[in-house]
């Protein structure tokens, strides 16, 4: 019997399967390799990253196709694309309503929730320019393991 955490897996890889088949493509051995990785991964890694990861697995894979296995779960809905301050370009697969607490030194992120500002009434300015579909945060400073490196 399955755990809720492979159920969550197996299911995010049925519908990525799904996905690639609508679109004329095969679920390859990469494609999910590149996708479980990511779906495992709490540090919301770079595509180099993710690449040097699945490598150890695949030696044969390309920076290529973990650009293009980005890109279709992106179209897919099932990534999220993070542009830090520094310019990188992080990805994450988590679908709930989340923020981000970014450090300025060692670029690491973490993820938090923050209810009263998800819930909360929007200004009347805000309210009379449009619909706000997403509200985002994204806190930067210097995470405590920096801070005490700084210290020493």
């Amino acid at each position: 019997m399955l755990d809720q955490d492979e159920q969550s897996l197996h299911s995010r890889f049925t519908d990525f399967e799904k996905f690639c088949r609508k679109k004329g493509l095969k679920m390859t051995h990469q494609r999910l390799e590149i996708y479980r990785e990511l779906l495992t991964s709490s540090d919301h890694p770079t595509v180099e990253a993710l690449f040097l990861r699945v490598r150890k697995r695949i030696p044969t894979i390309s920076l290529d196709t973990v650009y293009r296995t980005l890109a279709l779960l992106e179209e897919a809905g099932m990534t999220n694309r993070i542009q830090t301050s520094e310019g990188l370009t992080r990805f994450e697969s988590d679908y709930g309503v989340h923020h981000h607490l970014t450090c300025k030194k060692c670029q690491k992120i973490e993820d938090f929730i923050w209810e009263s500002f998800d819930t909360m009434l929007l200004p009347p300015e805000l309210e009379a320019w449009g619909t706000i579909q997403t509200r985002n945060i994204v806190a930067e400073g210097i995470c405590k393991d920096c801070l005490k490196k700084e210290k020493k």
